[in-house]
């Protein structure tokens, strides 16, 4: 979706001090190579999930200083008059590639790539990151969610508590590509045709002179589709008996009842019984209360009967660990002859040394089962001959070793901009989704564990290791 929306502005204000130092040193034109790469994934798991690339896409076809912001600039006394009149008709003009939304990714590689003139590859920096960095958050909270659930519906519930009004949008938006059936937003449903779906609220059954009351009249106004939210008084000595009494009364065998406090393993088992015992076996039952990954896994071991979860606040914050680290390093510019020239960050912590280079990633997937067995990394202009057996190192313990052989690989990054014209197909918000399922059933189950996954390998080329090495052992001189 194309918001039309001019985001320039969004952007670190070292961007545009350092934009203008390249005008004024004649480096405007320094062709540079920019990866964006994670170097963890949230809570410990084994894999993230990309997103957020629609959103970059419009965010580029966009990109334009309008007259209010060479007014700002100017009115912060540090940039040249040149620089400013070259804004005027500042546009893109690089190419990007990309990894496609709903994708799962790994630590280390790089899920986009930047190549443009030194001013464009900078200022578009704080924004891919912004989009890159939140949506991969939400949407990998969202499938650790939606895998907990057992192929159990989860709706993502979270929009009041969202960091924002873009945080609700965009999360439920996220948590939907990841595998949530619906998100309660209906401007997310609006806007992204992310299902909206709804019961409630406690102030329903306040509202009427009592429970019976409410929930006949709201079963009156919505016969095929009521779910009564049964923990407004009592659950067990009020709630269920009176949705029981309800559905009878209006001959209504096809709804749910919601329970959002108490003991839901309990509460839902007792429910069942009471349900099916009154011959309404179709009516579900919908849980929600402050839920996660864990707590619901807790649930349907403890044998909650539990059809449906809502998911907020855990969700549209993944609030266990709200940051995604996703960062955006220079990794290589041309020089004047056009030939590529690595370059590498150097640290005292062994993480944030970069991979250098322009590069170009795998995913090699075994013959025999179609599960992924590792990701490949290396420079842009290798053929590597995949028909022979290939040797990767475990990304965590570089002395462990694995030899595949009878794989397929595919490449991950994709074209989306070439010479600022997009070249990218952009999918339907379906067509991620089920890109997602797709990719998420390709991995081991052992990579799924919520708790000490299996280490997926992330391997360099032989090529791509000698360059590393060679810029790191000239960087000791």
């Amino acid at each position: 979706m194309n918001y039309n929306v001019n985001y320039t502005m969004l952007a670190d204000f070292y961007e545009l001090t350092m934009s203008n130092g390249y005008f004024k040193t004649g480096m405007k034109d320094q062709i540079c190579y920019f990866d964006v790469f994670f170097r963890s994934v949230p809570d410990g798991g084994g894999f993230a999930i990309a997103a957020g690339l629609e959103q970059v896409i419009s965010y580029i076809q966009n990109l334009r200083f309008d007259e209010e912001d060479i007014a700002y600039l100017q009115s912060k006394q540090l940039f040249e008059a040149e620089f400013l009149e070259f804004l005027r008709t500042f546009r893109f003009t690089g190419d990007i590639w990309a990894v496609p939304e709903g994708t799962p990714i790994f630590p280390r590689e790089p899920i986009l790539t930047v190549r443009a003139p030194a001013i464009q590859a900078q200022l578009v920096e704080t924004y891919i990151l912004l989009a890159l960095n939140h949506q991969s958050l939400i949407a990998t909270k969202s499938n650790r969610i939606v895998r907990a659930a057992q192929g159990r519906a989860v709706s993502e519930f979270g929009s009041r508590r969202a960091q924002g009004a873009a945080g609700a949008l965009l999360g439920a938006r996220a948590s939907y590509i990841a595998g949530a059936a619906g998100t309660a937003c209906a401007m997310a449903d609006q806007l992204f045709h992310t299902p909206a779906t709804g019961t409630m609220a406690h102030s329903w059954v306040q509202m009427f002179p009592d429970e019976y009351t409410a929930f006949k009249t709201y079963c009156t106004v919505y016969p095929n589709s009521a779910v009564l939210l049964v923990d407004t008084y009592n659950v067990l000595k009020s709630g269920v008996p009176n949705a029981i009494r309800v559905f009878h009364e209006l001959g209504i065998t096809r709804g749910g009842i919601r329970i959002d406090s108490g003991d839901l393993t309990y509460l839902s088992r007792r429910a069942r019984t009471m349900l099916d015992a009154a011959g309404l076996p179709e009516i579900k039952i919908i849980a929600s209360n402050s839920l996660d990954e864990y707590i619901i896994r807790d649930l349907l071991t403890q044998g909650a009967q539990i059809d449906s979860f809502g998911v907020g606040e855990r969700l549209i914050t993944s609030k266990s660990e709200p940051v995604f680290g996703g960062v955006y390093k220079l990794a290589a510019i041309e020089d004047e002859q056009g030939r590529i020239v690595p370059k590498i960050k150097i640290s005292e912590n062994p993480a944030k040394i970069t991979i250098p280079h322009f590069k170009k990633v795998y995913r090699l997937f075994e013959n025999a089962t179609g599960k992924a067995m590792a990701d490949y990394i290396c420079l842009h202009d290798e053929q590597p001959d995949f028909t022979q057996p290939l040797e990767l190192f475990d990304p965590e313990a570089t002395w462990k070793r694995q030899t595949v052989t009878d794989f397929t690989a595919r490449p991950l990054l994709v074209p989306i901009f070439q010479q600022g014209k997009l070249v990218y197909q952009v999918p339907t918000i379906e067509e991620s989704r089920a890109h997602c399922a797709r990719e998420v059933d390709c991995l081991w189950d052992e990579v799924k564990r919520f708790e000490f996954p299996h280490n997926y390998y992330v391997d360099l080329s032989q090529k791509l290791w000698d360059v590393r090495n060679h810029l790191l052992s000239s960087s000791s001189h």
